[in-house]
């Protein structure tokens, strides 16, 4: 190829890249929040979609792509820089939450890319690990942390709760310890179903011998999502399950502990 040319095979690179169009997904909200999406206050957008059917969903809103509105990454990104100084001197950054984002794995990769390097944010993704595979390593490369769902330890069991196998997300957390990835496994604490010991050890054995998970979130279940289910003309199947007591939620929290980790 002669310089010229080269010289106009790259004007019309620079000229394609120019006029891409920025990356489009289906979002249903975005939100601050301190403490319990990643360290400081973050940045949090929810995604819309999401291939589990979890009994105690607190946003069954958020289940369906159609759920949300169409809107780009620069849109995404124009919302967070309004509040990037607040965020950084508090510590904080920006997580891409759900639904489950894998579901949508091109925006989200783009969302964490712009957050961290064009907003210079710590980035965070929460996921269920259902989709692990559509996360790419150069994905991963952009997310300082993983929000890691890990919903029961018995497979029976996480099948009842999501309608899915826990094998994916046992392999996808494998994944992340491998690559030597900041992971926070969330357990939420669900009375007569998740609250086996059994399964709580079962859990906290297995995020112990990854090496890689840094802090243990247990969720104490509530019922404040129940409103949702009705304007949507849903049934909450957990409409009657109470929420755990503190002793309960000490008690689980005990259970990882004596597996040497750091649960809140």
């Amino acid at each position: 190829m002669t310089g010229r040319a080269t010289t106009v095979a790259a004007a019309r690179t620079l000229a394609a890249v120019a006029t891409r169009r920025p990356a489009c997904g289906s979002v249903h909200s975005w939100d601050l929040s301190t403490g319990v999406d990643g360290p400081g206050t973050r940045f949090v957008t929810f995604l819309s979609g999401c291939p589990l059917n979890c009994l105690y969903c607190q946003n069954p809103d958020t289940k369906k792509l159609r759920n949300g509105t169409r809107t780009s990454a620069d849109d995404v990104l124009a919302e967070a820089g309004k509040y990037t100084a607040f965020i950084r001197a508090s510590g904080g950054g920006a997580t891409v939450s759900g639904g489950e984002p894998l579901l949508q794995p091109v925006f989200t990769g783009e969302l964490l890319s712009r957050f961290k390097h064009e907003l210079g944010l710590h980035t965070a993704l929460d996921t269920s690990g259902f989709l692990g595979p559509r996360a790419t390593d150069a994905m991963l490369a952009d997310t300082d942390l993983v929000l890691l769902d890990i919903k029961s330890w018995d497979p029976a069991l996480y099948r009842r709760l999501t309608g899915r196998p826990l094998q994916p997300t046992l392999d996808f957390a494998r994944r992340l310890a491998a690559l030597d990835q900041d992971v926070w496994v969330r357990f939420v604490l669900v009375p007569g179903l998740t609250d086996g010991e059994d399964n709580i050890t079962g859990v906290a054995r297995f995020a112990a011998s990854l090496g890689n998970v840094s802090r243990i979130d247990v969720l104490p279940f509530h019922r404040l999502g129940a409103a949702k289910y009705e304007a949507i003309g849903e049934r909450f199947a957990l409409a009657d399950t109470p929420s755990p007591t503190p002793e309960q939620v000490a008690s689980a929290r005990a259970v990882f502990a004596a597996e040497g980790l750091d649960a809140v």
